[in-house]
Protein backbone atom coordinates (compact mmCIF):
# COMPACT_ATOMS: atom_id res chain seq x y z
CA UNK A 1 0.00 0.00 0.00
CA UNK A 2 1.38 3.85 -1.10
CA UNK A 3 1.85 5.62 2.73
CA UNK A 4 1.61 8.86 0.49
CA UNK A 5 -1.57 8.37 -1.79
CA UNK A 6 -1.89 12.10 -1.78
CA UNK A 7 1.63 13.03 -2.89
CA UNK A 8 1.79 15.78 -5.23
CA UNK A 9 -1.74 16.98 -4.41
CA UNK A 10 -3.02 20.13 -2.50
CA UNK A 11 -5.88 20.36 -0.16
CA UNK A 12 -8.08 22.50 1.65
CA UNK A 13 -9.81 22.46 4.81
CA UNK A 14 -12.69 24.62 6.19
CA UNK A 15 -13.14 24.75 9.80
CA UNK A 16 -9.90 23.18 10.50
CA UNK A 17 -8.74 24.54 13.96
CA UNK A 18 -9.98 22.09 15.89
CA UNK A 19 -11.27 18.47 16.52
CA UNK A 20 -12.95 17.02 13.10
CA UNK A 21 -11.20 19.85 11.08
CA UNK A 22 -7.67 19.77 12.64
CA UNK A 23 -7.64 15.67 12.10
CA UNK A 24 -8.85 16.25 8.32
CA UNK A 25 -6.26 18.71 7.90
CA UNK A 26 -3.25 16.14 9.91
CA UNK A 27 -4.20 12.76 7.82
CA UNK A 28 -4.59 14.36 4.34
CA UNK A 29 -0.66 15.81 5.38
CA UNK A 30 0.89 12.86 6.73
CA UNK A 31 -0.78 11.49 3.02
CA UNK A 32 1.22 13.63 1.11
CA UNK A 33 -1.01 17.04 0.11
CA UNK A 34 0.11 20.01 0.80
CA UNK A 35 -2.67 21.55 3.11
CA UNK A 36 -4.87 24.80 3.27
CA UNK A 37 -5.95 25.33 6.38
CA UNK A 38 -8.84 27.39 7.03
CA UNK A 39 -10.50 28.95 10.19
CA UNK A 40 -12.53 32.11 10.37
CA UNK A 41 -11.43 34.05 13.49
CA UNK A 42 -9.35 31.55 15.89
CA UNK A 43 -5.75 32.45 14.29
CA UNK A 44 -3.91 31.17 16.67
CA UNK A 45 -5.57 27.62 16.24
CA UNK A 46 -5.18 28.28 12.44
CA UNK A 47 -1.47 28.77 13.15
CA UNK A 48 -1.18 25.73 15.42
CA UNK A 49 -2.59 23.31 12.75
CA UNK A 50 0.05 24.92 10.15
CA UNK A 51 3.07 24.59 12.37
CA UNK A 52 2.67 20.96 13.27
CA UNK A 53 1.97 20.51 9.58
CA UNK A 54 5.30 21.79 8.23
CA UNK A 55 7.03 20.32 11.27
CA UNK A 56 5.79 16.35 10.52
CA UNK A 57 6.05 16.71 6.88
CA UNK A 58 5.15 19.07 4.31
CA UNK A 59 4.10 22.48 3.62
CA UNK A 60 0.96 23.92 5.05
CA UNK A 61 -0.39 27.53 4.81
CA UNK A 62 -3.13 29.60 6.91
CA UNK A 63 -5.67 30.62 4.89
CA UNK A 64 -8.41 32.97 7.09
CA UNK A 65 -12.03 33.45 6.04
CA UNK A 66 -15.63 33.73 6.72
CA UNK A 67 -16.86 31.26 4.54
CA UNK A 68 -20.55 32.44 4.32
CA UNK A 69 -18.50 35.85 2.62
CA UNK A 70 -17.99 35.38 -1.02
CA UNK A 71 -15.33 37.82 -1.33
CA UNK A 72 -13.58 36.47 1.35
CA UNK A 73 -13.87 32.91 -0.50
CA UNK A 74 -12.34 34.53 -3.33
CA UNK A 75 -9.60 35.27 -1.70
CA UNK A 76 -9.10 32.80 0.23
CA UNK A 77 -8.81 30.14 -3.39
CA UNK A 78 -6.71 32.98 -4.73
CA UNK A 79 -3.94 32.67 -1.96
CA UNK A 80 -3.78 28.74 -2.56
CA UNK A 81 -3.48 29.47 -6.26
CA UNK A 82 -0.38 31.77 -5.94
CA UNK A 83 0.86 29.60 -3.10
CA UNK A 84 0.75 25.80 -5.07
CA UNK A 85 -1.08 26.57 -8.45
CA UNK A 86 -3.62 23.97 -8.53
CA UNK A 87 -6.38 22.37 -5.84
CA UNK A 88 -7.36 19.04 -5.77
CA UNK A 89 -9.35 18.53 -2.76
CA UNK A 90 -11.61 20.55 -0.92
CA UNK A 91 -13.22 19.11 2.61
CA UNK A 92 -16.41 21.58 3.67
CA UNK A 93 -15.82 21.32 7.29
CA UNK A 94 -17.36 24.69 8.64
CA UNK A 95 -20.10 24.09 10.54
CA UNK A 96 -22.78 25.37 13.29
CA UNK A 97 -23.95 23.34 16.03
CA UNK A 98 -25.62 25.37 18.75
CA UNK A 99 -28.53 23.34 20.60
CA UNK A 100 -31.95 25.37 21.32
CA UNK A 101 -35.30 24.76 20.84
CA UNK A 102 -37.17 24.82 18.18
CA UNK A 103 -39.91 27.84 19.68
CA UNK A 104 -37.00 29.56 20.59
CA UNK A 105 -34.88 29.22 17.45
CA UNK A 106 -34.75 32.82 16.04
CA UNK A 107 -34.68 33.33 12.15
CA UNK A 108 -31.22 35.03 12.31
CA UNK A 109 -29.74 31.37 14.26
CA UNK A 110 -31.56 29.08 11.79
CA UNK A 111 -30.13 31.21 8.88
CA UNK A 112 -26.84 31.59 10.49
CA UNK A 113 -26.39 27.73 10.30
CA UNK A 114 -27.59 27.52 6.79
CA UNK A 115 -25.03 29.91 5.65
CA UNK A 116 -22.15 28.39 7.17
CA UNK A 117 -23.27 25.17 6.32
CA UNK A 118 -24.67 25.03 3.29
CA UNK A 119 -23.70 28.29 1.40
CA UNK A 120 -20.50 28.37 2.54
CA UNK A 121 -19.89 24.78 0.73
CA UNK A 122 -21.22 26.60 -2.12
CA UNK A 123 -19.01 29.37 -1.97
CA UNK A 124 -16.11 27.66 -1.58
CA UNK A 125 -17.03 24.64 -4.00
CA UNK A 126 -17.48 27.36 -6.67
CA UNK A 127 -14.67 29.42 -6.44
CA UNK A 128 -12.70 26.55 -6.21
CA UNK A 129 -14.23 24.82 -9.10
CA UNK A 130 -11.95 25.91 -12.00
CA UNK A 131 -8.51 24.40 -10.02
CA UNK A 132 -10.71 21.71 -9.60
CA UNK A 133 -11.69 20.90 -13.00
CA UNK A 134 -7.58 21.53 -13.84
CA UNK A 135 -7.03 18.75 -11.25
CA UNK A 136 -8.41 15.63 -13.67
CA UNK A 137 -8.94 14.48 -10.81
CA UNK A 138 -10.59 16.61 -7.96
CA UNK A 139 -12.58 15.59 -4.89
CA UNK A 140 -15.14 17.49 -2.92
CA UNK A 141 -16.01 15.96 0.20
CA UNK A 142 -19.01 17.62 2.43
CA UNK A 143 -18.77 17.00 6.28
CA UNK A 144 -22.55 16.40 6.96
CA UNK A 145 -23.71 14.66 10.27
CA UNK A 146 -25.45 11.27 11.61
CA UNK A 147 -28.67 13.71 12.50
CA UNK A 148 -28.98 14.94 8.96
CA UNK A 149 -30.47 11.19 8.37
CA UNK A 150 -31.85 10.47 12.61
CA UNK A 151 -33.03 14.07 13.51
CA UNK A 152 -32.55 15.33 17.36
CA UNK A 153 -33.90 17.75 19.18
CA UNK A 154 -33.36 21.10 19.97
CA UNK A 155 -30.98 20.95 16.37
CA UNK A 156 -33.46 22.02 13.57
CA UNK A 157 -31.52 24.39 11.98
CA UNK A 158 -28.23 22.36 12.25
CA UNK A 159 -30.16 19.23 10.72
CA UNK A 160 -31.76 20.67 7.86
CA UNK A 161 -28.55 22.49 6.98
CA UNK A 162 -26.69 19.34 7.16
CA UNK A 163 -29.63 17.54 4.91
CA UNK A 164 -29.22 20.18 2.52
CA UNK A 165 -25.49 19.17 2.22
CA UNK A 166 -26.52 15.65 1.46
CA UNK A 167 -28.62 17.07 -1.93
CA UNK A 168 -25.65 19.49 -2.99
CA UNK A 169 -23.44 16.41 -2.67
CA UNK A 170 -25.65 14.21 -5.09
CA UNK A 171 -26.71 17.51 -7.30
CA UNK A 172 -23.04 18.12 -7.82
CA UNK A 173 -21.58 14.49 -8.22
CA UNK A 174 -24.06 14.31 -11.27
CA UNK A 175 -22.96 17.88 -12.75
CA UNK A 176 -18.94 17.28 -12.26
CA UNK A 177 -18.53 13.90 -12.90
CA UNK A 178 -18.11 15.20 -16.73
CA UNK A 179 -14.87 16.79 -15.11
CA UNK A 180 -13.57 13.65 -12.89
CA UNK A 181 -14.33 15.40 -9.76
CA UNK A 182 -16.19 13.33 -7.24
CA UNK A 183 -17.93 14.64 -4.86
CA UNK A 184 -19.38 12.77 -1.16
CA UNK A 185 -20.29 13.29 2.30
CA UNK A 186 -19.07 12.42 5.18
CA UNK A 187 -21.95 11.48 7.98
CA UNK A 188 -19.68 11.52 11.55
CA UNK A 189 -21.80 10.09 14.36
CA UNK A 190 -21.14 10.46 18.54
CA UNK A 191 -17.54 11.36 17.99
CA UNK A 192 -15.64 12.96 21.04
CA UNK A 193 -14.47 16.67 20.21
CA UNK A 194 -14.26 19.43 22.73
CA UNK A 195 -16.80 22.08 21.11
CA UNK A 196 -16.29 25.72 21.31
CA UNK A 197 -19.26 27.01 23.57
CA UNK A 198 -19.81 30.39 20.46
CA UNK A 199 -20.53 27.01 17.43
CA UNK A 200 -21.52 24.42 19.06
CA UNK A 201 -23.46 22.82 22.31
CA UNK A 202 -21.00 21.96 25.09
CA UNK A 203 -22.45 18.36 24.80
CA UNK A 204 -25.09 17.45 22.70
CA UNK A 205 -28.64 16.85 24.16
CA UNK A 206 -28.76 13.37 21.24
CA UNK A 207 -25.82 11.83 22.29
CA UNK A 208 -27.19 10.67 25.42
CA UNK A 209 -30.51 9.17 23.93
CA UNK A 210 -28.06 7.03 21.64
CA UNK A 211 -25.88 4.45 21.61
CA UNK A 212 -22.88 2.73 19.17
CA UNK A 213 -23.24 -0.74 18.48
CA UNK A 214 -18.80 -0.65 18.94
CA UNK A 215 -19.68 0.71 22.27
CA UNK A 216 -17.42 3.56 22.64
CA UNK A 217 -17.20 7.05 20.96
CA UNK A 218 -15.74 7.82 17.74
CA UNK A 219 -12.25 9.88 17.59
CA UNK A 220 -12.09 12.48 14.77
CA UNK A 221 -8.89 10.68 13.16
CA UNK A 222 -11.42 7.91 12.53
CA UNK A 223 -13.12 10.25 10.62
CA UNK A 224 -10.28 11.60 8.78
CA UNK A 225 -9.44 8.48 7.76
CA UNK A 226 -12.65 8.22 5.74
CA UNK A 227 -12.06 11.28 3.96
CA UNK A 228 -8.19 10.63 3.37
CA UNK A 229 -10.00 7.07 1.54
CA UNK A 230 -12.31 9.12 -0.53
CA UNK A 231 -9.93 11.69 -1.55
CA UNK A 232 -7.38 9.33 -2.89
CA UNK A 233 -6.55 6.93 -5.64
CA UNK A 234 -8.81 4.26 -3.76
CA UNK A 235 -11.87 6.42 -3.54
CA UNK A 236 -11.92 7.29 -7.25
CA UNK A 237 -15.14 5.12 -7.79
CA UNK A 238 -17.30 6.23 -5.45
CA UNK A 239 -18.74 9.40 -6.18
CA UNK A 240 -22.69 11.19 -4.87
CA UNK A 241 -22.71 9.11 -1.62
CA UNK A 242 -23.11 9.91 2.36
CA UNK A 243 -20.78 7.65 4.10
CA UNK A 244 -21.38 7.46 7.26
CA UNK A 245 -19.14 6.76 10.14
CA UNK A 246 -21.09 6.60 13.37
CA UNK A 247 -19.73 3.05 15.56
CA UNK A 248 -23.23 1.68 14.34
CA UNK A 249 -25.21 4.02 15.99
CA UNK A 250 -27.31 4.87 13.30
CA UNK A 251 -28.64 1.56 13.51
CA UNK A 252 -28.92 1.12 16.72
CA UNK A 253 -31.14 4.08 17.36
Amino acid sequence: MDDKPLDGRVALVTGAGRNIGRAIAFALADAGARVAVNVRANLGEGQSVVEEISARCDEALLVPADVTRRTQVDAMIDAIANRWGRLDILVNNAAIRREVAFGELSFAAWREAQAVCVDGAFHCTQAALPLLRASGAGSVINIGGMTAHAGASKRAHVVTAKAALGGLTRALARELAEFGITVNCVAPGLVDTVRDPTSASAEPAHHASHQTALGRRGRPDEIAGVVVWLAGPAGRYVTGETVHVNGGAYMTG
